[in-house]
C-alpha cells in the first residue's frame, strides 16, 4: 500500500509588514490632542487684540504717534491671522516659525517706545502687554520648558529698555509679567507633553488592534487549512509506519513550529506598546526581557510550551541563563530518552519568583544517579542547570523515578 499524503497548499498567507499599518510619526495629521491647544492660543491672541484696541481708543490722547500705534495694531492683526493658520498645520510647526513669531512680537513690543508717550505707560500697559503671551505660549509648546523660561526673560529685558528710554521708573509690573509668562509657559508646555504622549499611545493602541485583528484572521485561515493538513499527515504517517512515519514526524514538527510562529508574532506585536503595553519603558531601559517569549520559540512536535499570555519580564542576564538551563534540560531528554518522549515546558509568573518546569514522560531514573554523574565528572545537571539557577539566587528541584519520567523545577527570584 502506497501512502499519499493530502495535498498541501503551495503557499501560505503572508503576515502583514509593519509598514502597512499607520504610523504615529509627527508628519501624520493631528489626531485631536494638540488641536485644542493651538485653537486656544489663537483665541487668546484674538482676545488680546480686542484688549489692545480698547487701550488705543481709551488712551488715544496720550499716544505720541497715533499713526504708529495704529500701524503696530494692524501688524498685530495681520500676524495673528498668519500665525493662526500656520500653527494649525502640523508640518508648519517648527522652530523657524517660532523664531519669526518671536521676531514680530518683540518688534511690536519695542515699537511702543516710539508710539507711546511716558504718560501713556503711566496710565496703561504697552499695546502688546497681553498679546505677547501668544508667542510665548507657542514657543513653550514647540520648544518645551527651556523656551518657556527664556522668552519671558527677553520680554522683561525689552520692557525695561522701553521704560528706560522713556525716562520711567521700573515698577513691580515688569517682574510680575515675567512670572506670569513663565508660569503660563510651563503649564502649557507640560500639558502639551502629556497630550503628545497620549497621542503616541493612542496611535500605538490603534496599530496594535489592527495587527491583532489581522493576525487572528490569518491564524483562522492557517488553522482551517495548513495546520489541519499537517495534523492529518502526522496522524496518518504514524498509523502507517515506515517512511510514512518519518514524514508524519516532520509534518508534526512543522505544525508545532507554525503554531509557535503565530504565538511569537502576537507577542512581538504586543511588546512595543510600552505605555499602554504589558512591558513598561522602564523595563526596556533597565535591560529587562520577556522570558515567556524567549522560551516560546522552543516549542516543537515533542515540546509543548505553556506560558502566561502576558510578558514575564526579567533581567536580560537572567533570561539568558534560564534559557540556557532549559535548553540543557531538553538536551538531556534528547540524549537519554527514546525518540518518542514528550516534553512539557511550563512557565509560571508568581509574585516574587518565576518558576520554569521541564517535565518529560521518559523512562526516568534513580535520583542517586544525579549525584553519581556529578562525582564522575558529568556536570550537565550540576553545572548547566543547577549552577546557572544558583548563580541567579534561585533553586532547582529534580523529581524522578524509574518509569515515571523526570521533572526539573527551576525557581528564580524576581
Amino acid at each position: 500500500m502506497t501512502f499519499r499524503p493530502p495535498r498541501i497548499p503551495r503557499s501560505l498567507p503572508s503576515l502583514p509588514s509593519p509598514s502597512t499599518f499607520p504610523t504615529s510619526g509627527r508628519t501624520t495629521p493631528a489626531m485631536g490632542y494638540e488641536a485644542p491647544i493651538w485653537r486656544a492660543i489663537s483665541a487668546f491672541r484674538i482676545a488680546s487684540l480686542l484688549y489692545a484696541l480698547v487701550l488705543i481708543v481709551q488712551h488715544h490722547a496720550l499716544l505720541a504717534r497715533p499713526w504708529l500705534a495704529w500701524t503696530v495694531f494692524a501688524t498685530m492683526v495681520a500676524w495673528t491671522a498668519v500665525a493662526g493658520y500656520a500653527y494649525a498645520v502640523d508640518q508648519h510647526r517648527h522652530w523657524r516659525l517660532v523664531l519669526v513669531d518671536l521676531a514680530v512680537t518683540f518688534a511690536c513690543q519695542a515699537a511702543t517706545m516710539f508710539a507711546a508717550s511716558p504718560g501713556y505707560l503711566r496710565m496703561a500697559p504697552p499695546l502688546t502687554a497681553t498679546w505677547f503671551g501668544g508667542a510665548a505660549l507657542a514657543a513653550a509648546v514647540i520648544g518645551g520648558r527651556r523656551w518657556a523660561l527664556i522668552i519671558p526673560v527677553g520680554y522683561g529685558i525689552v520692557d525695561i529698555t522701553v521704560r528706560v528710554k522713556l525716562g520711567l521708573d521700573i515698577t513691580a509690573a515688569t517682574p510680575r509679567g515675567m512670572v506670569l509668562l513663565i508660569l503660563a509657559g510651563f503649564a502649557v508646555g507640560y500639558m502639551t507633553h502629556i497630550a503628545q504622549a497620549a497621542e503616541r499611545r493612542f496611535a500605538a493602541a490603534v496599530e496594535l488592534e489592527a495587527r491583532t485583528r489581522e493576525r487572528e484572521r490569518l491564524a483562522r485561515s492557517i488553522h482551517d487549512s495548513v495546520l489541519q493538513v499537517l495534523a492529518i499527515v502526522q496522524r496518518r504517517g504514524t498509523e502507517l509506519g515506515g517512511e510514512a512515519a518519518d514524514l508524519g514526524r516532520l509534518a508534526g514538527e512543522q505544525e508545532a513550529k507554525l503554531r509557535a510562529l503565530i504565538g511569537v508574532q502576537a507577542q512581538a506585536e504586543r511588546t512595543p506598546v510600552d505605555a499602554a503595553a504589558d512591558v513598561s519603558a522602564a523595563d526596556a531601559e533597565e535591560g529587562r526581557a520577556d522570558l515567556s517569549a524567549r522560551l516560546g520559540v522552543l516549542a516543537c512536535a515533542r515540546v509543548t510550551v505553556s506560558a502566561p499570555a502576558l510578558p514575564v519580564p526579567l533581567a536580560q542576564h537572567a533570561v539568558d541563563e534560564v534559557d540556557a538551563a532549559v535548553q540543557a534540560a531538553l538536551a538531556n531528554v534528547e540524549r537519554h530518552c527514546p525518540a518518542e518522549t514528550r516534553v512539557w515546558l511550563l512557565v509560571e509568573d508568581e509574585e516574587d519568583t518565576v518558576t520554569v518546569t521541564v517535565r518529560d514522560d521518559g523512562p526516568g531514573m534513580d535520583e542517586s544517579r544525579i549525584a553519581e554523574a556529578a562525582s564522575d565528572g558529568r556536570l550537565g545537571i550540576a553545572q548547566s542547570i543547577q549552577g546557572r539557577i544558583r548563580d541567579l539566587g534561585g533553586e532547582t528541584a529534580i523529581f524522578t523515578a524509574p518509569g515515571e519520567g523526570t521533572e526539573v523545577e527551576m525557581r528564580v527570584p524576581r
